[in-house]
């Protein structure tokens, strides 16, 4: 049953799905009257709805960032051409640890799948750099997340989970890099989000170290289903020094 961490440069922090209890991203209900109140901007018959056009602002067109270690992009995940490299990603000790999702491929199908037929709050995308493939993220919005039962959220939070597939990039630094650029994209691509949220376990002191060094400050433990963690949150706009 998937975690509600991240795991980044360190390889050994969880990602975003179901705690002990069964919650899931996926299970928290929006007013029937929602739809209304967000109605697709003229996707167009190419766009697929579970892209999220509207409640994570269109991620599939929210291109390219230049970061230190090259240009990245976020891209939308495509099952038939997606699952089987994630699902060898979720197979690396360093990451099964805390997503447990390890096992057969049919196990992180279920998980992309089940986001991929949502209403779009939560968006899973693999993280290419320098064209290769090389990460996978979850975007997702975390006043619309079980998430907001246990801390106090705002309307537009956006939350990040996220694993480096490679055991070799993992502890060089790269985490804190593409962390600071994908906060970077959610920023500048939702103008209605003022805060980038994560929830990474307090046991994984690095993850919490790359955070930190991304930009993000730790505003307090919190106790969620599946573990205790650190809730760090990037402002839009920094809050000056006490």
């Amino acid at each position: 049953m998937p975690p509600t961490d991240a795991s980044t440069d360190a390889g050994t922090d969880p990602g975003a799905g179901a705690g002990p209890d069964g919650e899931d991203t996926l299970d928290f209900r929006l007013p029937d009257d929602f739809a209304s109140l967000v109605a697709p901007r003229d996707p167009g018959p190419e766009r697929m709805p579970w892209l999220g056009d509207d409640l994570l602002d269109r991620i599939a067109d929210w291109g390219p960032s230049v970061t230190p270690a090259g240009v990245f992009h976020l891209v939308p995940v495509r099952p038939e051409r997606d699952i089987a490299m994630i699902g060898r990603w979720m197979n690396d000790p360093g990451v099964s640890a805390f997503w447990e999702l390890s096992g057969e491929q049919g196990v992180t199908e279920e998980h992309v799948r089940a986001q991929l037929a949502g209403d779009g709050r939560s968006v899973p995308c693999v993280g290419v750099l320098e064209g290769t493939p090389m990460s996978y993220w979850e975007v997702y919005r975390a006043d619309l997340d079980p998430l907001a039962r246990h801390v106090p959220v705002r309307p537009h939070d956006t939350g990040i989970h996220l694993l480096i597939g490679d055991a070799g990039d993992r502890g060089c630094g790269l985490g804190t890099t593409l962390i600071r650029a994908v906060a970077d994209l959610v920023l500048a691509r939702r103008p209605r989000c003022a805060r980038v949220l994560a929830e990474p376990d307090l046991r994984n002191t690095p993850s919490v170290a790359a955070f930190q060094g991304a930009g993000f400050r730790c505003v307090a433990e919190v106790d969620l289903p599946a573990k205790r963690a650190a809730l760090m949150i990037r402002d839009r706009f920094p809050k000056a020094p006490a």
